[in-house]
């Protein structure tokens, strides 16, 4: 039986791979766990030995068979978990994050999956990330993000990439919500800021980094 920080080091990898396109770097995660990178050294090297990742120094993190499919079942009992929170109990997308840490670890596979049957077997949770099935399936985002939505186009805000508390807190502030409409009114070249109206509102200046992390479902007018 794996330990909480050892399936938070598994989830940990999983997030940063499917951000990555395939590998996660120790530095990466040492950063996203707020840990020294020693540690998710000696981490790395427990997980390697009971064959759940493939690690050598200097090259990168990939999960085994194995290993993928217990970071994809700890990925779909917090994501399925957040829209719970989320849908049925009232709780706002910046909420439900540390709540639903605690909940993934729950070890019944039937509550999990009953779960998912109340909630309409979701694709995607509150954040716009996508849970994977009982078989471990997922559908990922074929949607452009602001950054690339382009000059005088609009869309519908269906994910992000970048879940972090701070971020989510920045969008609530900025109206910038799921379901929001948002189209692309002028893109300065300096800096690669983007002026944005959301709905029916005021012009909203925000950086590239923001518009690179906001996924956008393009509509035509």
């Amino acid at each position: 039986m794996l330990s909480f920080t050892e399936e938070n080091y598994l989830k940990t990898i999983f997030s940063l791979i499917e951000n990555n396109k395939g590998t996660a770097s120790t530095n990466e995660i040492a950063i996203k766990i707020k840990t020294k990178a020693p540690t998710v050294t000696d981490m790395l090297k427990r997980l390697s030995t009971k064959k759940l990742i493939i690690y050598k120094p200097y090259q990168g993190v990939h999960f085994t068979d194995e290993g993928l499919s217990v970071a994809l079942n700890l990925v779909r009992k917090h994501r399925i978990w957040e829209t719970f929170l989320v849908k049925k109990l009232g709780f706002g997308w910046g909420e439900v994050h540390e709540i639903a840490e605690e909940l993934e670890h729950v070890k019944s596979e039937e509550l999990i999956n009953k779960l998912d049957e109340f909630l309409g077997f979701p694709k995607f949770d509150p954040h716009g990330d996508p849970i994977p099935d009982s078989a471990g399936r997922l559908e990922f985002h074929k949607d452009v993000t602001i950054a690339n939505l382009g000059l005088n186009h609009f869309g519908l805000i269906v994910g992000l990439k970048d879940t972090s508390s701070d971020f989510l807190n920045y969008l609530v502030k900025s109206g910038l919500t799921l379901g929001q409409s948002v189209g692309v009114k002028d893109i300065n070249d300096f800096d690669g800021s983007i002026d944005i109206i959301i709905g029916s509102t005021s012009p909203l200046t925000v950086s590239n980094e923001v518009a690179k992390n906001i996924f956008i479902k393009k509509l035509s007018r």
